[in-house]
């Protein structure tokens, strides 16, 4: 069984970058059109991670493949920003969630009362910001996953989260990180023999699920920024006076890409042999007899 476990709707809000945020949405794909469209790509169940929010959620959840989740934006005790996805939330959990996200210990600690399977994105990209040296022993100690394959980042960054996984004996996830709809379902995760969405994400806690598919590309992003800026333009037809600024996408996205490359050798480095080496296993609860894969 096979679900992209990172990807976007509509419903993740603005773009969180500087000044574009006053002009587009992070995304323009409707939760109806991305159930769809991974369905055709293969995926036996399908979910949304969207930002902060699980609005999307209501559209689907009808769908009985489907299961609620979202990317947490939440600020480490050092004060940088990281997004966390949490897994088959309920409304109340969300709301707890959001209510803690801005105090990591607390967050933790409620993940761990409700036994929600949650996973650190990227961890070597520069989308969210600075890094400090105390993040990374955090990480170590108290995520069970970490998302290894992100179908927008390059596959040395992919690869920097790979080694860290391993080391620490995380669980690997992978996902699209899909803002449009000609990439969802570029990356994502395999549960051999999961028949359903228990089945697999009982696998995913035991260490059963193989990311697959693709990494991300300078291409395929600057593909990505260009039908975003083309559905800015649909929804608000004012912004076809800017539309001689999209020629400077593709610099942009080139940039981007040297910034992560630098970003991720940078951060590779101080992490390559832990930071406190007090690194342990995730101890999930115990898998139920009729929950094993």
């Amino acid at each position: 069984m096979r679900c992209d476990l990172h990807v976007h709707s509509l419903y993740s809000g603005k773009c969180t970058t500087a000044f574009l945020g006053y002009l587009c949405r992070e995304s323009y794909s409707s939760p109806q059109e991305v159930y769809e469209l991974l369905k055709r790509r293969g995926m036996g169940l399908v979910t949304l991670t969207d930002h902060d929010s699980i609005e999307g959620a209501e559209e689907l959840r009808r769908c009985p493949d489907f299961f609620a989740s979202e990317e947490v934006t939440c600020t480490m005790p050092s004060g940088t920003t990281i997004h966390v996805n949490v897994f088959d939330v309920a409304e109340r959990q969300h709301v707890e969630l959001q209510r803690r996200r801005r105090d990591l210990p607390a967050l933790l600690a409620y993940l761990g009362e409700q036994q929600l399977l949650f996973s650190l994105n990227h961890p070597f990209s520069s989308l969210t910001g600075h890094r400090r040296r105390e993040d990374f022993d955090w990480w170590e100690t108290s995520f069970p996953a970490i998302e290894t394959r992100n179908g927008h980042l390059l596959r040395a960054n992919n690869g920097c989260a790979t080694r860290l996984a391993r080391r620490t004996g995380r669980v690997q996830l992978g996902g699209s990180d899909a803002h449009t709809l000609a990439s969802a379902g570029s990356a994502y995760t395999e549960v051999p023999g999961a028949r359903t969405k228990e089945e697999f994400l009982t696998g995913l806690r035991c260490g059963k699920g193989r990311v697959r598919g693709e990494a991300g590309g300078y291409w395929k992003l600057t593909r990505d920024v260009l039908l975003v800026t083309l559905e800015l333009m649909r929804e608000r037809p004012w912004a076809l006076l800017l539309a001689p600024l999209a020629a400077g996408i593709p610099v942009v996205t080139l940039l981007n890409y040297v910034q992560e490359a630098a970003f991720a050798r940078r951060w590779a480095r101080i992490s390559r042999h832990g930071i406190t080496g007090r690194s342990r296993r995730w101890s999930a609860r115990p898998v139920p007899k009729e929950a094993s894969v």
